[in-house]
């Protein structure tokens, strides 16, 4: 029986962490998300004092955060978010194993040489494994393949996929940055194996819509569910950039934004999204959170945080309500276009 006993650190969690969550089921399977989950893609890394995100994965916990989204090469350095977590884990959340959902990825650059990278069976068993290990799990809930690999055959990355949930090392599975063909057959692929393909993770935000352009239709025919990341636009879709990159931005100092990618365009867009979130009351990264979400067939919106008070103002997203046919029309004109992104 689970309760709420406390841990070493002397926290309990909320008793009521649940009472306001309506979780979302991940496609046909038997899977419920949060409608907003955490991930430690950013700000999980060893550059940050562990009481900080300590701080942030305690307090999502107690709001009804079940689902920690993680990869192999999260950090700064890899593999750092995943040690971060077991940290927190051993510490807090441990007693709690069984109300989290945990997902980690493999499929991009982890370490040096031929078996650090891409979709074969050798690279995502061991880095599995060395999650396992950085994290201090038994298994993880989801396990991804990152990306598709063209130059391995999508025969032995799903048959790698399938072997890791028959060996109990994940629970389901899912892919992330696949096109609507290779979602296809993925899914296709895995059913043959006895295997469900569970979730699909895109990019997604009012300023990129490239999934608009078949893979959500790809994942709701397979019958997974979608958990899209970056929905606020790396910080695009907040008030940070509303007057150009300040200083200290994520745009000035990040691999993946640079300052260029704050265009005068999008500046302007961004205000005028603003302006329409201030008009409900919300703030433009709670606006951009209920347009993801409007999409019955989005399961979940992952969001970063570099504070607890970051995440509960995003997390006030879930109280506003859901967007009229007025508003959806008023957004249309400063979002990208249907399938494609700014």
């Amino acid at each position: 029986m689970i309760t709420d006993d406390r841990t070493d650190s002397g926290w309990a969690p909320a008793a009521d962490r649940y009472a306001s969550t309506a979780y979302r089921r991940a496609g046909r399977s038997g899977l419920l998300l949060p409608p907003v989950s955490l991930g430690l893609w950013q700000n999980f890394g060893a550059d940050r004092p562990l009481a900080t995100p300590r701080a942030i994965l305690r307090r999502a916990f107690d709001l009804g955060v079940t689902h920690i989204d993680l990869a192999n090469n999260y950090g700064p350095p890899y593999g750092s978010a995943e040690t971060t977590f077991g940290a927190v884990l051993a510490s807090d959340l441990r007693p709690f194993r069984d109300e989290l959902l945990i997902s980690t990825k493999a499929g991009y650059d982890m370490w040096p040489g031929p078996y650090g990278d891409g979709g074969s069976r050798k690279y995502l068993v061991a880095s599995l494994d060395q999650s396992l290990r950085r994290t201090g799990l038994d298994y993880v809930d989801v396990f991804y393949s990152h990306r598709r690999d063209v130059d391995t055959p999508l025969e032995e990355t799903m048959g790698a996929l399938d072997a890791i949930v028959r060996a109990g090392k994940a629970l389901y599975v899912g892919i992330s940055n696949y096109s609507p063909a290779d979602t296809a057959r993925a899914a296709e692929l895995l059913a043959d194996l006895g295997t469900s393909l569970t979730l699909h993770q895109p990019r997604y935000s009012v300023f990129d819509r490239s999934p608009e352009g078949g893979v959500l239709e790809a994942a709701a025919t397979a019958g997974a569910g979608v958990a899209v990341f970056s929905p606020l636009a790396q910080g695009r879709l907040t008030d940070r950039y509303l007057d150009g990159v300040p200083a200290g931005s994520r745009a000035t100092r990040s691999a993946y934004l640079s300052s260029e990618d704050v265009t005068d365009d999008l500046v302007t867009r961004a205000r005028a999204l603003n302006e329409i979130a201030a008009g409900r009351g919300q703030t433009l990264a709670q606006l951009a959170l209920r347009w993801v979400l409007r999409d019955d067939r989005v399961t979940t919106a992952i969001i970063g945080a570099s504070s607890v008070a970051q995440l509960e103002a995003n997390l006030q997203a879930l109280a506003g309500p859901d967007l009229s046919a007025d508003e959806l029309a008023a957004i249309e004109p400063y979002a990208a276009p249907v399938g494609g992104s700014l």
